[in-house]
């Protein structure tokens, strides 16, 4: 049986009259005139075996859990936005660590995803985070966890997160890729092409058939050779905004350890490339992932 919508969150809503409802525990905003990219997201996220997929794969491994508690410390009795929920990832990992949420939103574009993500606990809300449907200043927390590289306009998006905020807020940004890691060129660009057939041909999650792969591919707008998140675009949008923004760059090999500034190793496949593409592994420019932890302060 389908939870029912909670209705005490309409508060936070700017255009409530503006809501449809499609699916009976599913608040839809009509996404109007959507682009490539979020008709690929809706339909690849929401695909009932890929988004499973990558639901129970992605995101959940030990050094992700530790690295995110460390950040949120506890949402217990907080109002929480997660942008880009997918099938609810964080919160599956997070909730035995970090207590339960007052109101956990769950803001996405694949209503597929959106059903499984109501099912363990958000209030899912069908929208586009480049126009975000909500009243600016009511939410202590706002994340949004490789969901940033998968939008048409990364700045927009990151904008419209932290207009959520009230002070003391705190912004979370993680997983997606950074600029600087991915300047490959030559025979490490090629290396980097080379990789997509080999993942088909091991049937790796999200490659394991032409279709899935094509619609994988088509969803990450900004996970490319020479693209990407950088420090400089957090501080030129987040500083004016009043925000105290700190970056840590890191590999999905460590865990907490990376707000200490320890940012680890690519993966052994990241470092050849590299360095057939002229680039230091080592330095922290080479750090795959940035994320990015943002305090309101007025």
């Amino acid at each position: 049986m389908l939870k029912q919508v909670n209705t005490n969150c309409y508060q936070y809503f700017a255009l409530p009259s503006k809501i449809s409802r499609r699916d009976e525990d599913i608040i839809v905003y009509p996404i109007l005139n959507p682009s490539p990219a979020i008709k690929a997201n809706s339909y690849y996220f929401g695909h009932p075996e890929w988004g499973l997929n990558y639901f129970q794969a992605c995101h959940r491994d030990e050094n992700f859990i530790e690295l995110w508690r460390a950040v949120i410390g506890s949402w217990q009795d907080k109002i929480v936005v997660d942008i880009g929920c997918g099938a609810g990832n964080i919160y599956a990992s997070l909730q035995p660590y970090c207590g339960q949420p007052q109101l956990l939103l769950g803001v996405d574009v694949s209503l597929g995803a959106l059903r499984m993500a109501s099912k363990i606990g958000y209030t899912a809300v069908l929208a586009d985070a480049h126009n975000l449907p909500f009243v600016s200043g009511f939410a202590d927390i706002v994340m949004l966890n490789a969901s940033l590289h998968h939008c048409d306009d990364m700045a927009r998006v990151l904008q419209e997160a932290a207009k959520l905020l009230r002070p003391g807020g705190l912004l979370i940004t993680d997983h997606d890729p950074q600029k600087s890691a991915y300047q490959f060129k030559g025979i490490g660009s090629l290396l980097w092409e080379l990789r997509l057939p080999i993942y088909k041909l091991l049937k790796r999650g999200g490659h394991s058939t032409t279709e899935e792969q094509a619609w994988c591919l088509a969803t990450e707008v900004h996970h490319k050779a020479c693209d990407g998140v950088t420090s400089e675009m957090f501080h030129q949008l987040l500083d004016p905004m009043g925000f105290k923004v700190n970056i840590y760059p890191h590999n999905h090999t460590v865990g907490a350890a990376a707000l200490k500034g320890n940012y680890g190793k690519p993966f052994w496949k990241y470092r050849l490339a590299q360095r057939l593409s002229g680039i230091n592994p080592s330095l922290r420019e080479a750090a795959l992932t940035l994320m990015c932890v943002a305090t309101r302060m007025d």
